[in-house]
């Protein structure tokens, strides 16, 4: 006859097993409720159906035509270059502007953080008219600029590229500020009892930590204003080998020539879908 356990044996001498926590990554989880389920299938059929009948009606066959037309081929360019460019612009004073968003507390910072994220929100048409309002010739900072240089912006390759600073670096201000305060400031303040100063640190210490986020908010900067359009066409105009970019083309094409259209909007489809690979590890990955 075997002794009998002490009852409290249980809970003094066997420590009791932690709870397992499932894993979801590797598939081990609760059940998904089938109102969750349901709701979850609308949403990637809703989502996935336009993309679906945009390749399977795409002009295949006539693609490679298309692509090579002189329209295509001229909006394509200055897609690229003024993307370009207006990333460029963006990385030069919206780095700086991310810094002081998450570096500086003071009363007005709350204020300068709503202007700097509001044509992230504004819709694109609007910002076009603020712009042109404000650099057309009788605008507010135009109309100087005309009178003395006999230079008017709207309706040039320079409009297209401040509209696509407009609305793209917010992009860019946003992911560098979130990495900014994630990084925190033990570094820098490191630095700064060693002898560094100022700029310096911000060069060799700060923007090394947040290169990878640096780069990441240029690539959406660069996607998005690529695919800029509202603002574009309101304050640079739709024309052709001038101001017309893809977005531009594909709203022309569209009126006269279907299959053109759905073609460049391939080309914009590609891009989009090659800038989340690119992202992938931080945009594509669960936390």
């Amino acid at each position: 006859m075997s002794p009998t356990r002490p009852a409290s044996a249980d809970r003094v001498g066997s420590p009791s097993k932690p709870a397992r926590t499932p894993d979801v990554r590797a598939g081990v989880g609760p059940r998904t409720p089938w109102p969750l389920a349901v709701a979850a299938a609308i949403c990637i059929g809703f989502l996935a159906l336009p993309l679906l009948g945009l390749l399977v009606l795409a002009p295949w066959r006539q693609l490679p035509e298309i692509l090579l037309s002189t329209t295509v081929l001229n909006a394509l360019r200055l897609s690229l270059v003024t993307a370009t460019i207006a990333t460029a612009i963006a990385m030069l004073i919206g780095v700086p502007m991310a810094w002081v968003l998450a570096r500086v507390e003071r009363a007005w910072t709350p204020l300068v953080r709503t202007l700097v994220t509001l044509p992230l929100v504004l819709p694109p048409v609007v910002g076009g008219v603020a712009l042109l309002l404000a650099y057309g010739r009788n605008g507010l900072a135009g109309r100087w600029l005309y009178q003395w240089t006999g230079f008017q912006i709207p309706f040039t390759e320079v409009a297209v590229v401040l509209a696509q600073v407009f609305v793209a670096m917010p992009f860019l201000v946003v992911s560098v500020e979130g990495a900014l305060r994630t990084s925190g400031t033990a570094l820098e303040e490191t630095a700064t009892t060693l002898g560094s100063r100022g700029f310096t640190t911000f060069w060799r210490i700060t923007l090394p930590v947040i290169g990878p986020s640096v780069l990441a908010g240029g690539v959406l900067c660069w996607a998005r204003a690529l695919g800029e359009f509202g603002a574009t066409i309101t304050f640079a105009g739709n024309l052709p080998g001038v101001t017309q970019t893809m977005p531009g083309a594909v709203y022309r094409a569209f009126e006269n020539d279907p299959p053109a259209a759905v073609a460049l909007s391939l080309v914009l489809l590609a891009v989009s879908v090659a800038v989340l690979l690119t992202l992938r590890e931080r945009w594509m990955r669960p936390w």
